[in-house]
């Protein structure tokens, strides 16, 4: 029985998205285990942009994982309400 939205049920294509700048994003549980006791870490990995500039990526731990989609949902609702974010804007964070 097929379903749409939240209900589907997960496949490998759905780890990620393409943006509409061109970058694919990806979500992936990455498992490292050293004999005396395993790691698990939330892997996100923002690949290239469309003029071929390196991503980047970060391995997060399971809480980390979380405040990143509370922020993440927190300013999605923003953006779409068009009401002022909470924190820094973009042209106020440091340059890489």
């Amino acid at each position: 029985m097929a379903t749409a939205g939240r209900d589907r049920p997960a496949t490998s294509e759905d780890n990620g998205f393409v943006t509409t700048c061109g970058r694919r994003i990806a979500v992936r549980c990455l498992r490292l285990a050293p004999a005396e006791q395993p790691i698990s870490r939330v892997a996100l990995d923002v690949g290239r942009d469309q003029g071929g500039e390196p991503g980047v990526w970060a391995a997060l731990t399971a809480g980390e994982a979380r405040d990143l989609a509370r922020l993440l949902l927190l300013h999605a609702g923003l953006a779409e309400h068009g009401t002022e974010p909470v924190g820094p804007t973009c042209k106020d964070s440091p340059s890489p």
